[in-house]
């Protein structure tokens, strides 16, 4: 398979499973979490799903076209390491879904990335709420759903934060 084509499939679960997740977070209250604007394609998409949806967008450093970059204040800037710990605060409760999209070229790394931001996130998730990731998560509480037909399996991952999660992150 070529770049473009595997590029291409990769839009395609993507935007198959953020239409998904915003279907099934429709009766979970709370704003919407973008982990990484880059040029603001998803910001963008998610406006347009989830029009009535606060949005806030968590960025190490924003380059994206004005159109597609989010107000002052729902545009947090920085290191995630830094931003999100406490972001529950900020947001004004948990959210309803959280989008993350920050996986790389090397795999190494974005397994490593993957195992510190799973747990770092689900505390910042509703009961109920979603989580899709260019990443496989694994941290406990968080359910894997299936995915849209139209995604290719291993190109995008849906997730929702059970009870129990929920109770752990409390105690």
């Amino acid at each position: 398979m070529s770049r473009l084509d595997s590029f291409i499939r990769r839009l395609l679960a993507q935007r198959a499973c953020l239409d998904r997740a915003a279907v099934l977070v429709g009766g979970v209250p709370g704003p919407v979490v973008e982990l990484g604007l880059g040029n603001g394609r998803t910001y963008d998409h998610l406006r347009q799903i989830l029009p009535e949806r606060r949005i806030y967008v968590f960025e190490r450093a924003p380059a994206a076209h004005p159109l597609c970059t989010p107000a002052a204040g729902y545009l947090v800037v920085g290191d995630f390491a830094e931003t999100l710990p406490g972001a529950v605060t900020r947001l004004g409760g948990p959210a309803a879904l959280i989008h993350a999209d920050v996986g790389s070229g090397d795999e190494t790394a974005n397994a490593r990335l993957a195992a510190w931001l799973g747990p770092l996130i689900v505390p910042m998730l509703a009961e109920g709420g979603i989580i899709t990731s260019d990443q496989r998560l694994t941290a406990e509480g968080l359910a894997p759903q299936p995915v849209p037909a139209e995604a290719d399996k291993g190109r995008y991952y849906l997730y929702r934060r059970t009870a129990m999660a929920r109770r752990a992150a409390a105690s």
